[in-house]
């Protein structure tokens, strides 16, 4: 049976100088997660946030923290997301030359640990980690910014990680980029179980209206 669809807004796209209010804003509109964009201006061409305002912004709500580093040597800041209050801290492929170290000193610090690949990165990047994380981000955008085009050939690599991860069935695999209710159907068709949407939430007035249409468009796919 499929597993219901989990909606994770992206405080990327959110109002910086009004944090809360759209934390608290989504979570009363449905969201189930949060999902945070680490940048660091070397492994992507942009700067966000890092364990100082993720700490401030922890007390606001119960939704799980997703945490997405997209920073050149992550293993030098683990323990500062972990400490900060991160519930899921996802790491590079790209970035981890160690990636089973990287991935168990994570997990030894008591909470999940995901695996990233961008879009030209082949899915055989996560494929011998496949048993040991909680959950593999496929990139259907080029990371650094909001409001990308959404790559659609990037979906392709779900079915292989389906098929590697056989032995591990609890892992998730979490689409992110570009996603809104008509890119939402094509990566749960795929076999996506987490959706990170960031302008088609916060873009958008009614936050409420906007995760119902993505979650209608997951649904209806997940039913056929």
């Amino acid at each position: 049976m499929k597993r219901s669809t989990i909606i994770a807004p992206s405080l990327l796209s959110a109002d910086f100088a009004n944090l809360a209010a759209e934390i608290r804003d989504v979570e009363e509109a449905g969201a189930d997660w949060i999902h945070l964009d680490v940048m660091d201006g070397h492994f992507v061409p942009n700067l966000t946030f890092g364990p100082p305002v993720i700490a401030r912004l922890r007390p606001l709500t119960r939704l799980p923290f997703d945490v997405h580093l997209m920073i050149a040597e992550p293993d030098r800041y683990i323990d500062d997301f972990v400490e900060a209050g991160a519930d899921i801290l996802t790491v590079h492929a790209e970035t981890c030359p160690h990636l089973h170290r990287t991935v168990q000193r994570i997990k030894g610090r008591g909470i999940k640990v995901g695996v990233a690949v961008n879009p030209a990165t082949p899915p055989e990047a996560v494929k011998w980690v496949i048993g040991e994380v909680d959950l593999v981000l496929v990139m259907t955008v080029n990371p650094g910014f909001a409001a990308q085009r959404f790559i659609p050939e990037a979906v392709g690599k779900i079915p292989l990680i389906r098929k590697w991860a056989q032995s591990n069935p609890g892992v998730l695999v979490e689409v992110d980029g570009g996603i809104g209710p008509e890119t939402a159907a094509v990566a749960t068709a795929a076999g996506a179980d987490v959706l990170v949407a960031g302008s088609a939430v916060f873009g958008r007035p009614d936050r409420r209206q906007a995760l119902s249409d993505i979650r209608k468009a997951a649904a209806h796919i997940s039913s056929v």
